[in-house]
Formats: C-alpha cells, structure tokens, sequence
C-alpha cells in the first residue's frame, strides 16, 4: 500500500516542474499534477514497482499531458492567417519552413525515437530524465537522441 501524502509532499515539485517543462503553461500543469496524483491514487494496483515511484508519476503525467494535448488539437480550429512576425520576412518564412519539415519527419519517425527527441528539444529534458520516465539508462537516452538526429538529418538531406 502506498503513502499517498508521502508520495504528493515527496514529489509534487518534481511532477509539477516535468509537467512545466513540457507544456509552457503554469494552470495546466497545476491540474494536470493534481490529475496525475488522483490518477496514481485510484490506479494504485498499476504500480509494480519495478521503477521509481517519481518515474511512475512521470510516466501517468506524461500520458495525461499527451491525451490533453489530443483533446486540444481535435477542438481547435486552424488558425487564422495572421500578421508576420516581427523579425525579417524572408528569415522568418526559412524558419516556418523548417520547423515545418522537422515536424513532418518527426511524425514519421518510430518511437523511442521520435519521444525522445521531442522531450530532449521540446520538453528540454535532461538526458538522466528523459532516461527515468522509460526506466532506461542515461547512456540509452542519450544514444537514442542522437540516433533520431540522425535520422531527422538524413531526411532532411533527402528532401533537399
């Protein structure tokens, strides 16, 4: 049986601040943490213990920030075509495009791969966390972030 209270004032900083670096947005990462410690609450006979129980956590607000995200971008319309932004517009255009096509291959791309180097950029990660939330090693996330680099360059290099 776990401490719940125990497992909230241990870690609640730590699941808020993963949460944080992931989203970008201070209330949604505040109900989201809330949601991922009821989770871990009424899901308690889904841990086994073979990881950490920062790592369980991770891993349930992790799922959690990812489901939202699905709901968001099923209501969201497309955006209006707005103003450009400040900065010169040819400069501006080169970087859409390639954030364009880094996506477009990042949604290609097969996972472990493909999480990892969205929570290494995206999320900016550590190596050692990223490592965590797969109950992998450093050294495994590391060599798998570079690996999807890798990959993400040589398409680039082919689609010219």
């Amino acid at each position: 049986m776990l401490d719940y209270e125990g497992l909230y004032d241990a870690f609640y900083m730590q699941v808020y601040s993963f949460l944080l670096t992931m989203s970008r947005d201070r209330s949604l990462s505040e109900e989201l943490t809330a949601q991922t410690f009821y989770k871990a609450m009424t899901a308690q006979s889904q841990y086994r213990g073979e990881g950490s129980e920062l790592t369980w956590l991770c891993a349930i607000a992790k799922n959690l920030y990812l489901d939202e995200q699905r709901r968001r971008s099923r209501q969201s319309p497309l955006p209006e075509e707005g103003p450009a932004s400040a900065g010169p517009m040819e400069d501006d255009a080169l970087d859409r495009d390639m954030a364009f096509r880094i996506h477009l291959i990042l949604h290609d791309m097969p996972e472990p791969y493909k999480e990892v180097f969205q929570l290494r950029v995206f999320g900016e990660l550590a190596f050692r966390e990223i490592g965590r939330i797969f109950g992998k090693t450093e050294t495994w996330a590391r060599v798998t972030y570079h690996r999807a680099r890798l990959q993400i360059q040589e398409r680039m290099g082919e689609d010219g």
